[in-house]
């Protein structure tokens, strides 16, 4: 079950979601409720957190994992019923979508303890390297970029950058903002990662705007021009020369 079929089944489910919300002529969210994903979440820090809840509230099934997922139970309570905690290994199996919201200095550790089960697995990388935390990975990454080191680790799944332009208030004070939703910026080399990705990005509260091929993705990474941004999408397409 663990290989591109699951992805195929989630890309099918999310639009025969979105062909039913259409027959009924309901709002946006309704999608979700008739074709949820099931999403693991290693990690269950701020961003872990924060996306979880969104999703959770949009009608997804969202397990948060840490080593200790004993520890998570208030904060998974507080998420509500769709919120379940688990070990990053029951996570990983959860999950037809992988969010990795880690400090980047655990992606070798990641790739050695979980590195074949996350093959073909679609994986939404929201990690970002920073000089004073992640030691010698950071310097993998000023050498070669991001998007390059975070394939090197996560070689056997199907990844997609997002979720790593911003930080996690800008996400929790902007989804389903009034007006224009702000716009994240995605990158992958997998088409129907990318559309089950930029699905989630929506149910989120947000509007998707997928960059191009997973190498694009160093052009919104942190110390990018396209970091830090809480622009709507015809203002992030123009920022990072993305043709409609």
């Amino acid at each position: 079950m663990h290989s591109k079929f699951v992805t195929r089944r989630l890309i099918l489910a999310l639009a025969a979601g979105a062909t039913l919300a259409v027959a009924l002529g309901g709002p946006g969210w309704a999608q979700t409720a008739s074709a949820p994903a099931r999403i693991g979440i290693i990690g269950a820090g701020n961003i872990g957190g924060t996306l979880g809840g969104l999703w959770a509230k949009a009608g997804h099934a969202v397990m948060l994992s840490s080593r200790h997922p004993e520890e998570l139970k208030n904060l998974v309570e507080g998420l509500g019923p769709n919120a379940r905690a688990g070990t990053p290994a029951e996570a990983i199996a959860f999950g037809d979508v992988i969010l990795i919201a880690v400090p980047y200095k655990a992606y070798p550790q990641i790739a050695q303890d979980h590195g074949a089960a996350l093959k073909n697995k679609i994986v939404i990388d929201a990690g970002n390297a920073t000089q004073a935390r992640d030691g010698e990975v950071y310097g993998e990454v000023q050498a070669r970029g991001i998007a390059a080191v975070s394939a090197k680790y996560l070689d056997k799944a199907l990844i997609v950058r997002a979720f790593n332009a911003a930080n996690y208030k800008v996400f929790a004070k902007n989804a389903h903002r009034e007006g224009a939703q702000m716009a994240i910026p995605l990158a992958g080399d997998d088409p129907q990662a990318v559309t089950a990705v930029s699905k989630l990005v929506t149910d989120a509260g947000f509007d998707p705007v997928v960059v191009g091929s997973l190498q694009k993705a160093d052009s919104f990474a942190m110390g990018s021009a396209g970091f830090g941004l809480e622009l709507t999408a015809p203002d992030m397409r123009a920022r990072l020369g993305v043709t409609p």
